[in-house]
């Protein structure tokens, strides 16, 4: 096992935290935060690792494998134990079917099981086709016009909801690659309208603990049109289809400098929000790592939800939590942890945010004051924090400096070869 708890404790005891961490809380405490209350909410969090991220990444120019990548589910699971055991942040994983489609669905739940790892949502393709498909998904899927295809997506996305009852997930996340690429290809109400009825069909597969997370996409592999392009799409649909639907808001999946803060309050005020894909962007669907180029806009993001899950009186558990990146340049492992730091920074520093005093403002129409506290959270270095719940939670202090003592990677070579590529991507 690579990372056991005797090398765990031996980096924590070589490493300094106590006096950062101490004078943190000492600043805190003078403006009335409990920052071991702080420090148990940040241990709590947990946010999924998807399956395709456990690989290297790679575009449609080409792809650099990384050596030492998981082959099969048994080794991804692998993989994200070792996150998890290096965190303590990273209790389950999200599969995308039929990328990673279990043999004996039982053994791989228990499997995971013994490493801490429960089953996120399961993940349905029909952006794809795949080998011995019957029916095409080149110009649709659950908007096709031919009923024969959308029955196929259909049948797929229930059977993807089987697997994952068996696994122990409670919920499915559908993302339609459904469009168009040039005016007049596509009947805009008529797509529409085929979607609803299929999601219906789908809806009504579902167990009565499950939720269904409809994505919203702008663009892309569809360059004209888009049947679910944003938002506003995604709740119309959800809404239609009943409680048991909600929205998910992939970060990337935004048309540049969109307000996503805002998107996020609004889908919680109306109780449609299900849950996140988290990844970065600098021009549109990147899936770079969290925080890499829009730390505040991540943090906004985070306050809007601090706020709305103290007005909802609900808690983390309330919403689904996913990383959905993926590169062609790091170490992918290391890439999944740096993201997970940035979310738990993030969620660190709106925790910080003195909401009384912002609403204050907010009402007395002081934006100059509004503004000072916000930042005031966002500039406070909240490290500290993070590695004292790594602490208390049997975690590395600082997990990617261990995994690079431990030459985690070299280790997985020599385990799985250097050319080996990981399943789904």
């Amino acid at each position: 096992m690579i990372a056991n708890k005797t090398q765990i404790a031996e980096h924590n005891s070589s490493t300094t935290h106590q006096e950062a961490f101490e004078q943190l809380s000492a600043r805190l405490a003078e403006q009335g935060i409990d920052t071991p209350e702080i420090v148990r909410q940040l241990s709590g969090l947990q946010i999924a690792i998807p399956s395709w991220a456990l690989g290297a990444g790679g575009t449609r120019f080409g792809r650099f494998s990384m050596g030492g990548e998981p082959g099969n589910l048994e080794q991804k699971i692998e993989d994200v134990a070792l996150i998890h055991r290096l965190t303590q942040s990273a209790g389950a994983i999200s599969l995308h079917i039929p990328w990673d489609i279990p043999d004996d669905p039982e053994t791989i739940r228990q499997l995971a099981a013994t490493h801490g790892i429960a089953f996120d949502a399961v993940n349905s393709n029909t952006f794809q086709d795949q080998p011995g498909q019957e029916h095409s998904y080149k110009f649709g899927s659950l908007c096709h016009a031919d009923t024969r295809v959308r029955e196929q997506a259909i049948r797929h996305n229930i059977e993807v909801i089987r697997y994952g009852e068996a696994l122990g997930s409670k919920a499915i996340t559908i993302w339609l690659a459904d469009g168009s690429s040039f005016p007049g290809q596509q009947n805009f109400r008529h797509a529409f309208q085929r979607t609803l009825d299929s999601l219906q069909a789908i809806y009504e597969e579902l167990p009565a603990d499950w939720q269904m997370f409809i994505e919203h996409k702008p663009f892309e592999p569809n360059f004209y049109a888009t049947v679910v392009p944003d938002w506003g799409t995604s709740y119309l649909l959800a809404e239609s289809l009943g409680p048991q639907a909600s929205c998910l808001v992939d970060l990337g999946h935004h048309l540049p400098n969109t307000n996503i803060e805002q998107i996020v309050a609004t889908l919680m005020l109306k109780g449609k929000l299900g849950g996140f894909h988290f990844n970065d962007s600098k021009y549109g669907d990147d899936d770079l790592t969290v925080g890499s180029i829009k730390p505040y806009q991540l943090f906004l993001i985070f306050h809007e939800l601090v706020y709305g899950m103290k007005w909802q009186n609900t808690g983390p558990g309330s919403l689904a939590w996913m990383i959905d990146a993926s590169h062609n340049l790091k170490d992918p492992l290391e890439d999944l942890m740096q993201s997970l730091e940035a979310i738990k920074i993030a969620y660190a520093q709106a925790l910080l945010v003195d909401q009384r005093a912002l609403e204050e403002a907010q009402q007395n129409y002081d934006v100059t004051l509004a503004q000072e506290i916000l930042q005031a959270a966002y500039r406070t270095d909240v490290r500290p924090l993070l590695r004292e719940a790594r602490l208390q939670s049997g975690a590395a202090i600082d997990p990617i400096a261990l995994y690079r003592s431990l030459q985690a990677r070299d280790q997985l070579i020599r385990q799985r070869g250097e050319k080996n590529i990981a399943t789904g991507l």
